[in-house]
């Protein structure tokens, strides 16, 4: 699914900030169905004076839709620094609802209304920047079944991103193929389900105002179902340096590690995808929305190959003291995998308790000799 793009030149007066003149373009999909977003691209600005506080850019926009119905922009954008003039560019997106039918159309022009755009500040809302334009240009939207599985090797999925600076979420659209493992399984054996995802066009995550962490990563998770015990996997994949409000380019692929305790048949998914320095302390968090519309692969756990438990000892005709203490050996928890799942632990490890009842019984073979020398009468003299 490809994006079009439509640019509005406006004339701006008043309010906190400088500009006279803006030139703003607007991304929007060349097919759609439902709804579908409308990113606005608000250029670096320039405020007349410094704020005293940190803060926001309020924006509120007005578009012209034939077809559909748009509701109207009031989202916070570019973060704003106190002491400074300064305002970096940012990106802020409003929603188009389709009503024309299948095969029909939607377009969107520009309102050519008295302050269409309209720029302040989020500590000053009644200070405001107000901006008309009088282009008269639009772009055409074909109402139809866009995105889906295109080729078949993956699914369009659509996420809800969520950062802990920015107002809104993000609506990311990410086409995710998973690649199953070529052999199947066993039980307690560790696994890999490969991840790899492409930005649908227009629909790209974008770093927040306030950039990334130094050394932040994507976390990118499966949801597995059909076996006790096993429910997810998840992995780690690098990222390039960012600058805020920029896209983020995705790594090429992720493998996603997990190990089953019990074995049999189950289905995988596509789930969440994190970013963040780990994966206990996300920056960005993406949900999956309409999970349940998502294309499904098949996977078999088998049975493992370890080795079979200890047979029983045979129990002496003579009788066996018991002891009064008991003696536990605890199997270690298998460690969480680098970047994978800990959501099975493997085979139980400790050693082997033949040994012990073998030397046990030497020690109580032994005790029962020196009883018996102990007991022995002395010869008179």
């Amino acid at each position: 699914m490809a994006d079009k793009t439509l640019t509005l030149a406006y004339t701006c007066t008043g309010g906190p900030f400088s500009d006279t003149s803006l030139s703003v373009p607007l991304t929007m999909p060349d097919t759609a169905t439902g709804t579908f977003d409308v990113k606005w691209r608000i250029p670096a600005l320039t405020l007349r004076t410094a704020p005293t506080t940190t803060t926001q850019v309020h924006v509120a926009g007005k578009l012209m839709v034939t077809g559909g119905t748009h509701t109207d922009l009031s989202k916070t954008g570019a973060s704003v620094t106190s002491g400074s003039t300064s305002v970096l560019a940012a990106q802020v997106t409003s929603t188009v609802s389709v009503t024309a039918t299948t095969g029909g159309e939607v377009t969107v022009q520009g309102s050519t209304e008295q302050g269409s755009l309209k720029l302040s500040l989020a500590s000053a809302p009644s200070d405001v920047t107000s901006c008309t334009t009088t282009s008269t240009t639009s772009v055409v939207i074909t109402v139809g079944q866009g995105g889906g599985t295109g080729n078949g090797t993956g699914d369009v999925v659509t996420y809800s991103c969520k950062t802990g600076t920015e107002a809104s979420p993000q609506t990311v659209k990410v086409k995710v193929t998973l690649t199953m493992p070529t052999t199947t399984p066993k039980t307690g054996e560790q696994f890999s389900i490969g991840w790899s995802g492409t930005y649908e066009t227009g629909y790209e995550l974008e770093a927040p105002s306030t950039g990334l962490p130094t050394g932040s990563k994507l976390y990118a998770y499966a949801s597995i179902s059909g076996i006790t015990q096993l429910t997810s996997a998840t992995g780690v994949g690098e990222l390039a340096a960012v600058t805020a409000s920029e896209p983020i380019t995705l790594p090429t692929s992720v493998d996603m590690k997990t190990t089953s305790k019990n074995s049999g048949s189950a289905t995988v998914k596509p789930a969440a995808i994190n970013i963040g320095t780990s994966p206990t302390a996300p920056v960005i968090e993406c949900e999956v929305q309409s999970d349940t519309s998502l294309k499904t692969y098949p996977l078999t756990i088998g049975a493992g190959s370890g080795s079979s438990p200890s047979p029983t000892p045979t129990k002496s005709k003579s009788s066996t003291p018991k002891s009064s203490t008991k003696t536990s050996f605890k199997s270690e928890p298998s460690a969480t995998p680098k970047a994978g799942a800990d959501t099975g632990a493997g085979g139980d490890a400790g050693p082997d308790g033949r040994l012990f009842v073998l030397t046990g019984s030497a020690l109580i073979a032994a005790a029962g000799i020196g009883g018996l020398l102990m007991r022995r009468p002395s010869a008179k003299p």
